[in-house]
């Protein structure tokens, strides 16, 4: 308190009580008072979500959406990522019959392809077959080979005589026997050819070219028909064979290769020696080499004609039925009496050539692609399948 100053000194200087009062309770003063009382509580109402604002501030450019790059928005979403739960177990549903997956990852060929159930195709040309077909179907019912894994396929192609009738014939027997085959296809296909099958005409060295152009055609006519992606093997079989063992499936695919060909022999006798006959089957020489080279590139040679002196080793003068079944070689040529091909030899490209395909056709030319391709083409010389003597019958393509 000031020098000088006292209690009663003070308290005579202030205003009286009433004084006051009034002052205090004057409407303009109580309209003060409650304008600051506003203004505070507003501003305490907005200081705290201004904080709420700024503590969840939304990270990103100050842009629009549509101006933002694409690096400029995976920065701004990048501290958030929406949770995604996968079902592996639920399953894609296909419900359209349009759609067709086929896993060909799946098909193997193997030693043991029996045990594995792997589907084989035995597909056989037809061109006047009727007086065979009694005989093949005899021989291919004897298959041991599970029937319910084989399926059949046949092209009859320029026939004269009555194959179809007889062809149905027969396979309307067999499929009501107590061994049906999974499936049986018949494809109809011509292709122009109006030369006899007499055995002088079909096997003349003026007539080989054409016909051997003409099979390649058949064959793959046949075999793009009936291949489907679960087969795992192609039996190719010609329809005049007269005598096979029954498990020459087994036989040929225990050897596990690419393509495999047996030796083809007459059963007809010649100085107390069955006659040999598939001259198709051989391996190359430095001079069928070096004759190829002085040809004509659309030139098709046919091996065993006194036409074309090749010099090659032919399969057929070798070997011995009473030897070691299994032996092999290799060849670069094949006939097509009786052919085993893993399947994915075929669906890779390697077909029958209907022209010249290094100076040959057919399946000479086709074993010739699948050793440029690759592929082993292998021969078992003592593995006898027995042909019908073609001096003796009519020929058949």
């Amino acid at each position: 308190m000031p020098k000088g100053m006292t209690v009663k000194t003070v308290r005579g200087k202030l205003p009286p009580p009433r004084a006051l009062a009034q002052i205090f309770l004057r409407t303009r003063f109580l309209l003060a008072i409650f304008m600051v009382g506003l203004v505070i509580m507003l501003w305490r109402s907005l200081s705290g979500p201004a904080a709420n604002l700024q503590k969840f501030y939304c990270f990103g450019p100050a842009k629009s959406p549509l101006e933002i790059s694409a690096n400029e928005h995976n920065s701004w979403h990048a501290h958030q990522r929406t949770p995604i739960l996968f079902n592996h177990h639920e399953p894609l549903v296909v419900d359209t019959q349009t759609i067709q997956n086929d896993d060909l990852n799946s098909i193997k060929s193997t030693p043991e392809a029996w045990k594995n159930k792997e589907r084989v195709l035995i597909l056989t040309p037809l061109r006047d077959a009727s007086y065979y077909l009694a005989k093949y179907f005899d021989l291919v019912s004897q298959l041991t080979y599970p029937h319910d894994l084989i399926d059949l396929a046949f092209l009859i192609s320029d026939t004269k005589d009555d194959t179809k009738a007889a062809l149905v014939q027969e396979l309307q027997r067999i499929q009501k026997g107590v061994k049906p085959f999974r499936s049986v296809k018949i494809v109809e296909k011509d292709f122009g050819l109006s030369e006899s099958q007499d055995v002088e005409v079909r096997h003349s060295f003026a007539f080989q070219g054409p016909r051997r152009k003409a099979m390649g055609r058949a064959r793959n006519y046949l075999l793009y028909s009936a291949l489907k992606a679960d087969h795992s093997w192609v039996y190719w079989r010609d329809v005049d064979i007269v005598d096979s063992p029954e498990r020459i499936l087994e036989d040929f695919m225990s050897h596990n290769r690419d393509v495999i060909v047996p030796n083809i022999w007459f059963h007809r006798y010649r100085d107390g020696h069955d006659i040999e006959v598939d001259y198709n089957s051989w391996q190359e020489s430095e001079k069928g080499l070096a004759l190829a080279a002085k040809l004509p590139k659309d030139t098709v040679l046919a091996e065993g004609y006194k036409e074309y002196d090749t010099g090659r080793n032919c399969m057929a003068r070798m070997g011995d039925w009473r030897l070691d079944k299994d032996e092999e070689i290799e060849l670069d040529g094949i006939g097509g009496v009786s052919i085993l091909v893993k399947a994915d030899v075929h669906r890779s490209g390697i077909n029958f050539p209907a022209y010249a395909f290094e100076n040959q056709a057919e399946t000479e030319g086709f074993a010739k692609m699948a050793k440029r391709a690759g592929y082993e083409v292998i021969g078992l010389p003592n593995y006898v399948v027995w042909h019908i003597d073609t001096e003796e019958k009519p020929g058949n393509a």
